[in-house]
């Protein structure tokens, strides 16, 4: 290759990376199939062991850390085709409202914005086979929500997956509390935060007007509450109240998750009614479940809807992991007009063909296959109209209490005086119902 055609292969390897960042959506997606279990979490243990075995509680934690401490993020997911591929990761910076920012790579990361994936394993012992990738994130500079993109180095516009992520920097108070909602008719079934915002000694100009709130329940983007204004605005004291009387701070309380074990498949593990073990896969069958929208609500302890990656023989759920083929089953009649998915955290709370269930006229039951890594799973069943604009449902079967344990999450976003992008200058983790 000449030098002229050498230099212009390079230049355009630069280009393509920040080319396809713009059209990727910034959401949380896998769009390879063969790409599975995407794990972002912080490691909050500095324990070399934790590390290098992966710890199963470390992955129950959301990817949100703070920029004054020395946690980083680790990317953790599988290759199905068991051959090695080159993957590269790049950062994109986001707004408040998960829109790319203005912002170049220099303004907002230490170093080159585009690193390989080099940390990789084969599994050990899997009836179905994989490569096992891992990624410790680098730091960036400023507080703010992220995306992080991996691509396929021999194609950077091939996209493989994209997770979200937040870094924050408490630059002031934050201070919330949940309840049943205020609403006589949703006092059972809703539950409200209210939040106090001390922005004692942090400058800002319209203090009502400059901060931007949002409230996620249980780690999801698809459940958050947004547009908050606040109800009263102590400028002496520099405290916004929100304490507001029109219900947008109330969400409904949901149920909660069901669970399964599969751990193992030398034995059947909590709520697997049975293992199949044909020479190519295991099958394991989740007991059938029914309704839960009508009746009284059963206290039960979940993960908030999340799951975790282990093995009861090996102890090592990275690579000791096998991949099992798991069977649902929902007892319930034919319900027209709508799809019915399997929904959890293990499928990016997305609603698609991987967890669409199908009806089974003579047994009278929905099901779905889902290949699952072995571990323990959180799920629920979830509704969606069809028509040009589907409506999703997850009260449909679960049902909705405001004695449900969850987990809250406030970010207060602001914009400081000729900054160019929104910042994360408050965050909080707040809990309710908690029983442990």
């Amino acid at each position: 290759m000449t030098k002229p055609l050498a230099f212009a292969f390079f230049i355009l390897h630069l280009s393509l990376p920040h080319a396809f960042a713009q059209s990727v959506p910034n959401i949380d997606r896998i769009y390879d199939p063969q790409v599975q279990t995407v794990l972002l979490y912080p490691l909050i243990s500095q324990k070399p062991a934790d590390r290098d075995a992966g710890s199963p509680t470390l992955l129950l934690n959301p990817p949100v850390v703070s920029l004054d401490e020395p946690v980083p993020l680790q990317l953790e997911f599988d290759d199905l085709t068991a051959d090695y591929r080159s993957f590269r990761a790049k950062l994109v910076h986001c707004d408040a409202n998960w829109q790319k920012s203005v912002l170049n790579d220099i303004e907002y990361t230490f170093e080159y914005n585009d690193n390989p994936i080099t940390d990789y394993a084969v599994s050990v012992n899997a009836k179905v086979p994989y490569y096992h990738y891992r990624f410790t994130l680098p730091r960036v500079k400023l507080p703010g929500n992220y995306l992080l993109v991996v691509y396929d180095e021999r194609n950077p516009r091939n996209t493989i997956l994209t997770r979200r992520f937040s870094t924050y920097q408490n630059r002031l108070t934050v201070a919330a509390a949940v309840r049943f909602s205020t609403d006589p008719a949703r006092q059972f079934t809703d539950q409200q935060i209210d939040l106090n915002i001390d922005y004692k000694g942090y400058q800002v100009l319209s203090p009502q007007d400059d901060f931007r709130v949002v409230i996620r329940q249980n780690y999801r983007d698809d459940r958050i509450l947004t547009n908050l204004r606040p109800t009263n605005v102590r400028a002496f004291d520099q405290v916004l109240e929100y304490r507001v009387v029109d219900l947008s701070n109330t969400i409904p309380g949901g149920n909660e998750f069901r669970f399964f074990d599969i751990r193992t498949v030398v034995s059947r593990g909590n709520f697997i009614e049975r293992i199949n073990r044909p020479a190519d896969r295991n099958i394991a069958y989740v007991q059938a479940d029914v309704p839960r929208s009508q009746g009284a609500y059963i206290q039960s302890d979940d993960f908030n809807g999340q799951y975790i990656i282990d093995n009861r023989e090996t102890g090592n759920g990275a690579t000791g992991a096998d991949y099992i083929e798991t069977v649902f089953t929902l007892r319930t009649p034919e319900i027209p007009g709508v799809s019915l998915f399997v929904n959890g955290a293990f499928n990016l709370w997305q609603l698609n063909d991987r967890n669409r269930m199908t009806f089974d006229a003579g047994e009278g039951t929905y099901r779905a296959a889902i290949l699952l890594k072995q571990g323990v799973y959180n799920y629920n069943y979830v509704v969606q109209t069809s028509g040009s604009q589907p409506r999703i449902d997850e009260m449909y079967i679960e049902g909705s209490y405001s004695a449900t344990e969850n987990e809250y999450e406030v970010f207060v976003y602001h914009r400081p005086p000729a900054a160019r992008a929104d910042q994360l200058v408050g965050y909080r983790r707040i809990g309710v119902n908690r029983r442990k």
